[in-house]
């Protein structure tokens, strides 16, 4: 890995290699961001399903509902982040505000006890996250050569994965020391957090993603969001979204089916993010080179493996470690590279907007998963919800394949 100097990197047209060819130090000083958010975040998510049920108290409809809340209520502010990067073209402080918020909803866990409580604090996280997300995708693509867009999401997403590897080792950490210590999570989270918030503001510049002086107007948003380029990539990501389990139902059919002890369930976490940092570079640029939409399509194939090898009846630790495994392969093919994809079909000025759509449509569809799930799980177990699940993405897998089949061409000419 190489650090350039160029915070905006540049081509000369003639398709030069030599030119821009190393990762922006922006794309890195975003990554020790993402990375210490990570720690904070993951410390937080590793142990939050098993808090929920067990010491909460916590029905699994109850959970699928605030599973939901976790992966879809970003959804209503993604839009806005990103066309605020846009429309003001410095997303940097669009992405403060986010991580702020976020950081402050992780020492509000400490007094919230009933279920209301905890609903709003993850909802103040996530509403976090969501308007940070597109503003600091868009830096990341800005001050990254077009062809590198994958590689440069790769990185990125490597050093965010490595604090997500690190987040659960901590609050294993916690735990194993003072079993049942669930506060010192928060509160190491919250620190770790703010950490990760100064160097933002204090290191990362402040690129600007739009032209000098445009305005820019929602409906020029709305006519490039809506155009013949994003359709079919939106219709694809939600449609993949809508039968995709949130990693907490799957930890915890993990966890029901080989009865790990409370103790060890952060470990999972770590699995699959150990897996994810070793693979989302190499995939990154397998994406720049074969194509973003065949890679994206292929990681879902991995997570159809990962349903079906976690509804067995019989696990163990081998089955264990290649459902993490998947899980790790289905992220490394699929975070980086939708927003790399889908920054290449609209343009510079609307950039933020665009990522901010497909993440809209991923997460709320992902809301209606999650729901869907937890209902499921409670009827009828979490083995047949995951096969039935695993019956739905084998049918979805294709239907996006062929909704993503010209995507490459149609970026080809953005």
């Amino acid at each position: 890995m190489y650090v350039s100097v160029r915070n905006r990197p540049h081509s000369d047209g003639t398709g030069n290699r030599g030119v821009g060819r190393r990762v922006s130090s922006t794309v890195l000083l975003l990554g020790v961001v993402s990375l210490l958010t990570d720690v904070s975040s993951e410390m937080v998510a590793s142990i939050l399903p098993l808090y929920l049920t067990a010491v909460v108290g916590l029905s699994p409809i109850a959970y699928g509902f605030l599973d939901g809340i976790y992966q879809g209520v970003s959804a209503f502010v993604r839009l806005a982040g990103g066309y605020a990067g846009d429309r003001g073209g410095q997303p940097k402080w669009v992405a403060v505000l986010g991580y702020g918020t976020s950081a402050l909803s992780r020492i509000a866990l400490l007094p919230a006890a009933g279920f209301a409580a905890i609903t709003a604090v993850i909802t103040a996280d996530r509403l976090g996250k969501g308007l940070r997300t597109a503003p600091r995708d868009a830096l990341i693509a800005e001050a990254s050569e077009p062809s590198m867009l994958g590689r440069s999401f790769g990185v990125h997403r490597a050093l965010d994965t490595f604090g997500a590897a690190l987040g659960p080792l901590v609050a294993f950490a916690l735990l194993a020391t003072v079993p049942g210590s669930y506060d010192s999570v928060f509160v190491v989270s919250f620190a770790v957090a703010v950490l990760g918030l100064a160097v933002l503001v204090l290191f990362v510049p402040n690129l600007r993603t739009a032209s000098r002086g445009a305005r820019l107007g929602l409906r020029r948003v709305a006519a490039e969001v809506g155009g013949r380029r994003l359709r079919r990539p939106l219709l694809a990501a939600g449609l993949l979204g809508l039968v995709t389990v949130g990693d907490g139902f799957l930890y915890l059919a993990l966890q029901d089916r080989d009865d790990f002890a409370a103790t060890w369930f952060p470990l999972l976490y770590v699995g699959t993010s150990v897996a994810y940092l070793g693979l989302a570079v190499p995939l990154g640029r397998l994406a720049d080179r074969f194509g973003r939409g065949r890679v994206l399509v292929a990681g879902h194939g991995a997570l159809l493996a990962c349903y079906l090898l976690a509804a067995l009846p019989s696990g163990g630790l081998s089955l264990t470690l290649a459902v993490l495994l998947c899980l790790g392969v289905y992220y490394a093919a699929t975070d980086g590279v939708l927003p790399a994809l889908v920054s290449r079909l609209v343009s510079a000025q609307t950039r933020g907007s665009g990522i901010a759509a497909a993440q809209t449509v991923v997460v709320l569809a992902r809301f209606g998963s999650s729901l869907l799930f937890g209902l499921l799980w409670s009827l009828q177990g979490p083995q047949w919800s995951l096969l039935l699940f695993a019956g739905l993405l084998a049918v979805a897998v294709p239907v996006a394949a062929r909704l993503l089949r010209d995507v490459e061409r149609d970026e080809a000419t953005a």
